[in-house]
């Protein structure tokens, strides 16, 4: 199945362009200097390797005197919230080594789980091994500052891959087994075995769960419960409203509708002294409506490819689940969004198998213009009243995204209820 309009030159140069900017971008920032966020997770492995005091992983003034004490990263900017506990046993394996030398290693594994990814996309797709690749490097920024920031959402992007790869090949187990491994840790593919729970599709629920109470029970084990019960009570119902802890609560950076509907308003005289207008109830009316509209669009949606086709409906369900969590989620950086590999390439696949290429083609820019948007030239327009949407590009671009995606699935649904129900014309 051929997915670029380009000409094989044509699309083996654009690949040459794409690894170019990802060795330049990702990789060699990624083996030659440390920046945030990584020392944030090898503070914390540091801590559980070296037998330290565990539950006050959540007190930043302490996290951060580990953080001086071992000389990592820069302690004003260090704080272990809002990961989960399980977090902290991410970097053990690393924990002895120096900061360099594990993002370094890091990077490696990002790098081997990005063409892990790119294989399986291309048996999961049908797609050329130049299609693929470009598709996946397309993510952009994505890609390059989890490189960069030593994140490993390219790892658990790479897990939702092989857990659907698996689906396909008729391993439930163990394909449950891949979605449930990452998500005591990062939440996004607890949605993917929520869908095959409503399917009754219970071994890869079965192998999901086992693999989250595996990774709890060890991580309880490891690190006690008091930790637990602190995110629990106090962690991640903040994360969950969108409050961070050290972070600018108006900040564009993390792009949400949360934080949206915050600038328009909310007044604060330093950081957000022009709001659209000074009505804090607004913006929990707002957040609450949009995103009620967009799960209650999604719901129908899923019901519609359901009844219309329960053996195809998979794959562009998960689609439509996988930018849903992403909407709804109350804060997003970029490199979130490498988890867009799975749906987004689900979702175009859908689209070409049912011949619907304009559709398909306008998802793909989409999702290019997610990847490389000069996201600081929209900056300046935060916190200027009703301007502030407009600082907000990647949230509506990825909002255009869900529209698109469901408008093109119920379009084709009515198109086809339209066929079926045509008189016959006899000769």
């Amino acid at each position: 199945m051929q997915l670029l309009f380009f000409k094989q030159p044509a699309a083996i140069l654009l690949l040459a362009a794409l690894t170019l900017i990802l060795f330049t971008r990702g990789i060699v920032p990624g083996t030659s200097r440390i920046d945030t966020d990584l020392p944030n997770y090898l503070t914390a492995a540091r801590i559980v390797a070296d037998g330290g005091q565990v539950e006050r992983l959540y007190d930043n003034s302490w996290f951060q005197e580990q953080m001086r004490r071992y000389g990592i990263g820069k302690p004003s900017e260090g704080k272990f919230a809002p990961f989960p506990p399980p977090t902290a046993l991410l970097m053990v394996p690393l924990a002895r080594l120096e900061p360099l030398d594990a993002l370094r290693i890091m990077t490696g594994v990002s790098i081997v789980c990005l063409v892990c990814s790119i294989i399986l996309l291309m048996r999961i797709l049908s797609w050329s091994f130049v299609d693929t690749t470009v598709f996946t490097l397309l993510s952009g920024y994505a890609l390059l500052n989890a490189l960069r920031l030593g994140q490993p959402y390219v790892l658990v992007s790479a897990s939702c891959i092989l857990g659907y790869y698996l689906y396909g090949r008729g391993r439930p187990l163990l394909s449950g087994m891949c979605f449930g491994l990452f998500t005591p840790l990062k939440y996004f593919p607890v949605v993917i075995l929520i869908y095959f729970a409503f399917r009754r599709e219970w071994k890869v629920v079965l192998g999901g769960a086992t693999a989250i109470l595996a990774v709890a029970t060890t991580s309880i084990g490891i690190l006690g419960w008091k930790v637990h019960a602190e995110f629990l009570s106090a962690v991640l119902g903040n994360h969950l409203l969108g409050n961070l802890s050290m972070q600018n609560p108006f900040a564009t950076s993390f792009q949400s509708f949360d934080a949206l509907f915050r600038q328009l308003f909310i007044f604060d005289a330093t950081s957000n002294p022009q709001p659209l207008i000074a009505a804090p109830a607004l913006q929990g009316i707002g957040v609450l409506i949009t995103k009620a509209a967009i799960l209650l669009a999604t719901l129908a949606t899923l019901v519609k490819l359901a009844r219309r086709d329960s053996a195809t409906a998979t794959a562009p369900s998960i689609g439509i689940l996988g930018i849903l969590v992403l909407l709804l989620a109350p804060a997003t950086a970029s490199y979130h969004f490498v988890l867009l590999w799975l749906p987004v390439g689900l979702l175009i696949g859908y689209f070409l198998r049912e011949r619907a290429a304009v559709c398909a083609y306008i998802i793909l820019a989409l999702y290019a213009l997610i990847g490389f948007f000069p996201y600081g030239k929209t900056a300046p327009f935060g916190g200027r009243g009703g301007l502030a949407v407009l600082a907000y590009p990647r949230l509506l671009l990825l909002l255009t995204m869900f529209v698109a995606s469901v408008y093109f699935i119920w379009h084709s649904a009515a198109s086809e209820h339209r066929a079926h129900d045509s008189p016959t014309v006899l000769e």
